[in-house]
């Protein structure tokens, strides 16, 4: 039966589940480990990750090791004894002797359907890629990279205009209900696991680069759309525009037979009161919120009153 856990997590993804554990009641949080904190903003204050933050209110012992692989950290959770490790989001390589710590093994809280989007940044890669549902899954940790054995799962369906950052919202909740879940079959004995086949179906979901957002428009229009979607919030699609960069933040994809033109990708097919319509490699972009540089995000009717565009005109 699990009642004593460590929970090993970094950023905001994790702090539901985290909160979930402590509020249950059945589960006792004897320790957190979370990535070291880091200076930020303009003063370079530093900073409590919002996994500490939950952490420290709870009143729970916080260590903050640079590699958790180093000795102290073994020795620290060797005393702790954990029936079970929680991993959410974490941001370092658990090393093997740890995961074969506990009783029960590490538990992680993936955000997506394993084997699909193993990697860093499954949640946008899956706006990225125009999937129509993704979910969570629970996995005992081995020595792979998300490749162990799955035990539960939950799928969750994407809007339409979702973005990477409201599906990260749908799945942080969904992570915290589906690991109690987890726990509570492990603790009666009923959970059950499943190995993952060698090969994911899917790319790797590679950690975020600014770079990725630069838009190539000779991509179709729904795939630029998945592109401005997914790296909503960070890192942004953006172009070039007389010189400047502009961030593009809502978009409309008409790939439809009538949408079909002669206009070189990038250039500007028609101007509204309310949208710019540009040429991609199949269809029109019909854009409705961007962003050039040194000024706030805003609706096209705005922007072009500060912003007249020409149609013709190319973005690069």
């Amino acid at each position: 039966m699990i009642e004593k856990v460590v929970f090993m997590g970094t950023p905001d993804f994790a702090v539901g589940t985290l909160q979930t554990l402590i509020d249950s009641g059945r589960y006792h949080v004897k320790a957190v480990f979370t990535q070291p904190d880091k200076p930020k903003g303009r003063g370079k204050t530093m900073q409590m990750t919002p996994v500490k933050e939950v952490a420290v209110n709870a009143g729970i012992p916080v260590y903050q090791p640079r590699r958790i692989r180093d000795d102290e950290s073994y020795e620290i959770l060797k005393k702790i004894a954990p029936d079970a490790i929680i991993v959410v989001a974490f941001g370092q390589i658990i090393p093997e002797r740890i995961l074969n710590l506990p009783r029960y093994g590490c538990i992680n809280v993936h955000a997506s359907l394993l084997p699909r989007y193993r990697g860093a940044a499954p949640i946008q890669w899956a706006v990225l890629q125009g999937e129509k549902e993704t979910g969570v899954t629970t996995m005992r940790m081995d020595a792979g990279l998300d490749t162990g054995d799955m035990i539960r799962k939950t799928v969750v369906p994407l809007d339409p205009k979702e973005t990477g950052g409201s599906l990260f919202d749908k799945l942080s909740a969904a992570g915290a209900e589906l690991l109690t879940e987890t726990l509570d079959a492990i603790s009666a004995g009923t959970a059950s696991y499943e190995k993952q086949p060698a090969e994911s179906p899917t790319p790797y979901a590679s950690m975020l680069k600014k770079e990725m957002g630069r838009i190539d428009w000779t991509k179709s229009a729904g795939e630029i759309d998945c592109l401005i979607r997914g790296l909503n919030p960070w890192p942004s699609a953006y172009t070039t525009w007389r010189g400047k960069m502009l961030k593009l933040w809502e978009a409309e994809p008409e790939e439809s037979a009538a949408s079909e033109g002669q206009g070189v990708p990038g250039t500007v097919a028609e101007v509204t009161k309310k949208t710019l319509k540009i040429y991609t490699g199949k269809g029109l972009l019909s854009v409705r919120e961007l962003q050039i540089e040194g000024k706030k995000r805003m609706p096209v009717d705005a922007f072009l009153r500060g912003y007249p565009v020409e149609t013709g005109e190319r973005f690069e």
